[in-house]
């Protein structure tokens, strides 16, 4: 089976900048400002704005490009009106309990969401879930992005509980592109020993024939045949 990567298919690297620098920069300036937590909200303001320029810079839509600005704008609301630094993340370590829950669902139903995911990018709509091979390799491969999440919260959780905050933003970037680049990778090496050797790979589902109805015009037209007779 020769096919392109799910790094290639999904571009793991395309999200790194806007997850990792507003958070970042938040943890610097709340450090920076001894502790102050509007020095972490500007700091993270003025880096979301600047991530969201250099994406638009680079050709990205402007709904795209403004999705990790309106995220940032959010978390940073959230710290204000608390007025815990911490929970800055609070946005984030919902979103990782929200984001496993789903992706253990869909598996559950056997829509797991890599098919979803990978069919929408390549223009299969559902002629993935037609593919037996396919539909059980989605499956396991959607199970190490719910451990994804899952060890993302068991890192966060205490850290959040102790407010951690310079932690928080270090773990936020440590667990952001290189936790993503190993998922990629080990999923498509669990795609890739689930599927037969023989099986075309992910652009080319291997769909069953539809099943043809017996010939039973020969049959029905003898008998009616010999009643004219």
């Amino acid at each position: 089976m020769r096919d392109e990567s799910l790094a290639d298919l999904l571009g793991g690297r395309r999200g790194a900048v806007d997850a990792t620098a507003p958070p970042l920069a938040f943890a610097a300036g709340w450090l920076a400002g001894g502790q102050s937590l509007w020095g972490g909200v500007i700091a993270a303001l003025v880096a979301g704005a600047a991530v969201a320029v250099w994406r638009l810079s680079r050709g990205a839509k402007p709904g795209a490009a403004l999705v990790g600005l309106l995220a940032v704008c959010v978390a940073a609301l959230i710290a204000v009106r608390t007025g815990r630094a911490a929970d800055f993340f609070l946005l984030q370590l919902v979103s990782n309990a929200a984001s496993a829950l789903v992706w253990a669902v869909s598996i559950v139903l056997r829509w797991p969401l890599l098919g979803v995911i990978v069919g929408a990018v390549l223009r299969q709509r559902t002629r993935w879930r037609r593919d037996p091979d396919l539909l059980r390799a989605y499956g396991r491969a959607s199970w190490i992005w719910v451990l994804q999440y899952a060890l993302r919260l068991a890192v966060f959780l205490p850290l959040y509980a102790a407010d951690q905050v310079a932690a928080l933003g270090v773990a936020r970037a440590a667990l952001t592109w290189p936790l993503v680049a190993a998922c990629l990778a080990v999923s498509w090496w669990v795609i890739r020993r689930t599927l037969p050797a023989d099986h075309p790979g992910l652009r080319h589902p291997v769909t069953p024939d539809p099943p043809t109805l017996p010939a039973q015009s020969a049959a029905t037209s003898e008998p009616a045949q010999t009643e004219a007779r």
